[in-house]
């Protein structure tokens, strides 16, 4: 296929050059004339991805840390988190299939170049601090199964790279189902540790009501700021636009508000699971720690350590060490990804598939290895932490580009947000600004 010659809305400067992910760019087909059902499944698959990097090894340091010092009160934030991510991630599955751009070729196209300069290297920094977390939470997972040291760990994280290009050989759909198949296992191994943990279900529901103590109390917003960081990240806006258009989904207009409404559909319910996921983590804290006076547990080896004694459960840490390990490979899968996305679409280089990810695998995994080989065993946790800080602080870089784009009628045309959507994701977009502002002043302040 000729990407030059693709099309866009006459709002860009530049018809789309080069198709994204340009390897597997349109290679899952679509039927115009089977059932819904049929039609729908076709495109499930890209929001189980998007749906990894929401319930990554990042996200469980600030969920521990958060339901073991303040029980289930920030529920409430992972709700709202989540809340959020599912209509940023709408936003990027529209920007997507209304002008078969995703977010960095946007951009790139749509801002000079000293700007999209540094909202790439912004961008990288996200990938970077979500791998460092990554890399952090895969190691430590193999640390807790099978011993490994996490210097051995994280050199062995280096080898996914092979893994997805194995996977793309044999189609995309195959790289979904792993992803699918290690959520599978996640959402056992928690369900069975919930099980034992036996939480106060009416103190559960309570927690996800917000509370204005969030936002008064430093140490509070701190960790909300984290899981927000860890909920809504800055690659998966990338991501999403990108691996939307792996399906063959048509170039009519009705085409596309078929394809809009079923890829909404698509990370709607994978985002849904994410935020069980992610609930399943901080109420697991809250109730086996919490509950128990453990309330300064930050630490992933050391909550897998009290697993056991708390929930009599023999088999608690292994439940959980698997749950990481799964974790952490599905993140540094689509990590890779985000990666391929954000270098070709900023900087337009074309490069081998395998070349491609090799170096954008690099640039990730090579600081995240130094700075885990650096810290060791001691305060894994608080880099873990302070990285979902990092991502939430990189947010609004890519937020406020993408509801720009996607509420601008000349770049969308027929598929333009809705006055309500826009609306809605301006009110995101600002309110993510405003707490990042508040927990700036916070650090300066002291």
């Amino acid at each position: 296929m000729d990407f030059s010659r693709i099309k866009t809305e006459s709002g860009w400067r530049q018809d789309a050059r080069e198709a994204s992910l340009s390897d597997v760019y349109q290679s899952v087909k679509v039927t115009r004339h089977g059932s819904k059902l049929r039609r729908i499944l076709a495109f499930a698959g890209p929001g189980y991805l998007v749906a990894v990097g929401y319930m990554d090894p990042g996200n469980w340091a600030t969920s521990l840390a958060g339901g073991s010092k303040f029980g289930y009160a920030l529920l409430s934030v992972a709700l709202l988190s989540n809340l959020m991510a599912i209509v940023l991630q709408s936003l990027c599955a529209r920007l997507a299939i209304a002008s078969g751009r995703d977010l960095a070729q946007a951009c790139r196209d749509a801002f000079p170049r000293s700007v999209s300069v540094v909202l790439w290297a912004l961008a990288e920094i996200a990938i970077i601090a979500t791998d460092i977390a990554e890399v952090i939470g895969t190691a430590i997972g193999l640390n807790l199964i099978f011993g490994i040291s996490l210097e051995v760990g994280v050199l062995v994280t280096s080898l996914d790279v092979f893994l997805i290009l194995y996977l793309q050989r044999l189609g995309f759909r195959w790289v979904e189902a792993f992803i699918i198949t290690l959520l599978g296992v996640i959402a056992v191994c928690f369900g069975v540790q919930i099980f034992f943990a036996d939480p106060v279900w009416s103190e559960v529901a309570f927690g996800f009501v917000p509370t204005t103590e969030i936002v008064k109390n430093p140490e509070m917003l701190y960790l909300a700021l984290g899981i927000l960081g860890a909920t809504v990240m800055p690659h998966n806006l990338y991501l999403h636009s990108g691996i939307v258009q792996t399906r063959d989904f048509g170039k009519t207009v009705p085409e596309k508000r078929e394809a809009l409404k079923f890829a909404t559909i698509d990370s709607t319910v994978a985002l849904t699971f994410a935020l069980m996921i992610n609930a399943a983590i901080l109420i697991l804290a809250a109730a086996a720690f919490n509950a128990n006076g453990h309330t300064n547990v930050v630490e992933l080896g050391q909550a897998n350590a009290l697993l056991s004694p708390i929930l009599g459960l023999a088999l608690a840490p292994v439940f959980f060490g698997i749950a990481l390990l799964c974790c952490g490979l599905n993140s540094t899968v689509t990590a890779t990804l985000a990666g391929q996305i954000v270098m070709e679409g900023f900087l337009h280089i074309k490069l081998k598939p395998w070349v491609r990810r090799v170096v954008t695998r690099a640039i990730a995994i090579v600081p995240a290895g130094i700075v885990t080989i650096w810290y060791g065993d001691a305060g894994t946790s608080e880099l873990l932490i302070l990285t979902q800080v990092v991502l939430s602080l990189q947010l609004s870089f890519a937020v406020f580009p993408l509801v720009m784009f996607t509420t601008s009628k000349a770049k969308m045309g027929a598929l333009v947000a809705p006055r309500w959507l826009a609306a809605l994701a301006y009110l995101i977009a600002l309110a993510i600004a405003a707490l990042n502002v508040k927990l700036l002043i916070d650090v300066v302040s002291g």
